[in-house]
């Protein structure tokens, strides 16, 4: 018998690991007849939607997901550096999806590792800077105030620190965290408050703790989180 791969493709040609594989997410082909709806994907109402999307969109085509989510989004914004094609962006962008940021900007190298996004970034709008001074100019215009995280002398703690309502929330690469010329650009830098032995947490972490702070502070969460 031949050896697995170790991977299998996903409905909408991403990458699975076994592990996921066996967890099969979704729902398969829709009864007929199908629904009136130009909103729908006639693929996905014949062969099934194993997209890891929430219910309310199952079966939609993805600009068509994208365009509701065009009339959600939060007024914040999430950027992340990218020097060393960090896997971690990954996961910061798949945080700002949940989180329903309005876009995600990619700072530096304009190629990014894609895989921990797990396609969130479908439904994103993704932005390139070059450099800092590029992406501090589009935040001046944008009226946004610039909110670094990461934990270097003089960080106000962000638990105690109230974050402005329609701001870029700033992160490094893992290790070094921001670079001078960013963290230059940054109105105010806030840390995350630790207990342990190490100094810092891993940025995709960090992005989701600092992403839902900002929830916490400006989202009424009374309604259905999961649409």
């Amino acid at each position: 018998m031949a050896e697995s791969s170790g991977a299998a493709d996903g409905s909408d040609g991403e990458r699975i690991d076994d592990a996921d594989a066996e967890r099969v997410v979704g729902v398969g082909p829709h009864p007929e007849p199908w629904p009136d709806d130009d909103r729908l994907d006639p693929q996905l109402l014949a062969d099934g939607d194993r997209r890891n999307v929430v219910d309310r969109y199952r079966y939609w085509r993805n600009d068509a997901i994208v365009a509701d989510l065009d009339t959600r989004r939060h007024p914040f914004h999430v950027a992340i550096e990218n020097l060393t094609h960090d896997f971690n962006i990954g996961s910061v962008v798949r945080n700002a999806n949940a989180f329903g940021a309005a876009a995600v900007h990619i700072v530096g190298r304009r190629r990014w590792n894609r895989r921990g996004a797990m396609v969130t970034d479908r439904y994103l709008h993704v932005e390139h800077h070059p450099d800092a001074a590029a992406f501090d100019a589009w935040a001046v215009a944008e009226g946004l105030t610039v909110v670094g995280v990461d934990n270097v002398d003089g960080a106000a703690a962000i638990e105690r620190t109230s974050l402005p309502e329609r701001c870029v929330l700033v992160f490094g690469q893992e290790g070094p965290g921001l670079s001078a010329p960013l963290l230059a650009c940054c109105d105010v830098v806030v840390g995350i408050t630790q207990f342990g032995s190490t100094r810092s947490v891993n940025v995709g972490v960090a992005s989701g703790i600092a992403m839902h702070r900002w929830i916490v502070e400006h989202t009424a969460l009374d309604g259905d989180p999961d649409l």
